[in-house]
Formats: structure tokens, C-alpha cells, sequence
């Protein structure tokens, strides 16, 4: 378990309230950190599951999960096996989810860097949040790009509403399409309202737990990490 901690920067310090660089303390590149956010239940754990399934093999990724008071999420991942047990770690918040990854980012700093301190090179770290609001968004001084998951079930009224997590995510993931026919969304309506709130962020809808329903969240991540190399070298 991370405690919270009080969330300075002292001067010459990698991470910030401005960002987050690429370096790590002690030099060399770091990995790209991309936060998962949602509502509860949306798919984020699944999400994060999916993407370790599909992108093991090519590359060295960890997984940092929160939960206010448990290791629900963690564990999970841990009985599915998507990665060995020492690339999981769990962050406990003890209060509401988007005080870890905005407010008071340091446990999970503590939490990412201690897994390339043990791990050493690591080319993704994935942090997901708790389930949490529409206006649930990472700090950039935690994260370098943030992946907000919603489903259907929770009324395809979501994407109109619009919130941060909707409008500001870099990438917005429309999941579990499969049940719309049986709770009666219209996803071309969904399809609409997201690109009307976001312009020409992406979006992407996708049932995560169908085969290949993951493929275009991994290729996004692909995307994004051969920019990051590309800026870091």
C-alpha cells in the first residue's frame, strides 16, 4: 500500500504541476504513462486487461490500479494473469478517485516509479483510476496522455453531457456496443455527440471483451508510444 504523501516538487524536480518530462531521476528515458478514467463499471479494468493481453509480447509493460479502500482491480488482473504479479501494483486512496490522479498525485508517482526502479526499462505503464465521474481527468504531471472509457449502459445521453473526461481525454472510448441493442442506444447518435464535444480528439467504439474489440485502443497506444520515443530521442 502507497500513502498519501503531501504532493511537492522540489526545484529540479522530474515532475511538475507544468508536466512531466521524459527523463527519469538518475537519467535515462522513462516510460509513457497512460491513465484509464470512467465512470464505475464503464470497462476500465477490462480495458487495461485486453491491452496486456494484446501488447505483451511486443512490449514492457506495468500496471499501476486504484481503488479507495481495497485491491479489487489489481487482484483481478492478477487472477486473469495478463501480466507476472511484480508488473501490478495497487494504490488504496482512501477518499474519492480523482484525488490520486489529480490532486494529490504522489502515491501513484511512488507507485510508477518504484516499478522502474525494480523493473528497470519499461516502455508503457498504464494507470487506472477508481471509478469516478465525468469530470475525472489526470494530472499532466502524472500522466502523458489519458484514455476516458463510458459505456452504453450508462445512457447514450453520456457524450452530450460532455464533462472533462468526455471533451479533454486524448483518447474517448465508447465500450460495450454489443449491448446497445438491449438497453436501446443509439450509437450513431453517441457517434455524433462525441465528435461534436471533442472536434478532432478520437473516438472509438468497440465492445473491449469481443475479439479484436481491443484492437484499435492497442494501435492507439502504439501510435502514442512511437511518438514519445520519436520526441525522447
Amino acid at each position: 500500500m502507497h500513502l498519501h504523501h503531501d504532493d511537492t516538487f522540489p526545484e529540479g524536480s522530474t515532475h511538475g504541476p507544468g508536466g512531466s518530462t521524459r527523463g527519469r531521476p538518475g537519467g535515462g528515458h522513462r516510460a509513457l504513462r497512460v491513465g484509464l478514467g470512467g465512470p464505475v463499471g464503464s470497462g476500465k479494468t477490462a480495458t487495461v486487461a485486453a491491452l496486456c493481453r494484446t501488447l505483451r509480447e511486443q512490449l514492457s509493460l506495468a500496471v499501476v490500479t486504484n481503488d479507495i479502500y481495497t485491491r479489487e482491480d489489481a487482484e483481478f488482473l492478477l487472477r486473469e494473469a495478463v501480466l507476472p504479479a511484480e508488473r501490478i501494483t495497487a494504490v488504496q486512496t482512501g477518499a474519492c478517485p480523482h484525488t490520486a490522479i489529480r490532486d494529490d498525485i504522489s502515491a501513484n508517482l511512488e507507485a510508477v516509479e518504484d516499478l522502474e526502479d525494480r523493473l528497470g526499462p519499461l516502455d508503457v505503464i498504464l494507470i487506472e483510476s477508481g471509478g469516478d465521474n465525468l469530470t475525472a481527468t489526470f494530472s499532466k504531471g502524472l500522466v502523458d496522455a489519458q484514455i476516458f472509457v463510458i459505456d452504453v449502459a450508462g445512457g447514450d445521453d453520456i457524450p452530450r453531457k460532455g464533462g472533462p473526461g468526455v471533451t479533454t481525454s486524448d483518447l474517448l472510448v465508447i465500450n460495450k456496443t454489443d449491448l446497445a441493442v438491449h438497453v436501446g442506444a443509439d450509437l450513431a447518435a453517441m457517434a455524433r455527440d462525441a465528435e461534436a464535444q471533442r472536434g478532432d480528439l478520437p473516438t472509438v467504439l468497440t465492445a473491449v471483451k469481443s475479439p479484436e474489440g481491443i484492437t484499435p485502443v492497442a494501435g492507439w497506444v502504439r501510435a502514442r508510444l512511437a511518438a514519445w520515443t520519436a520526441g525522447a530521442a
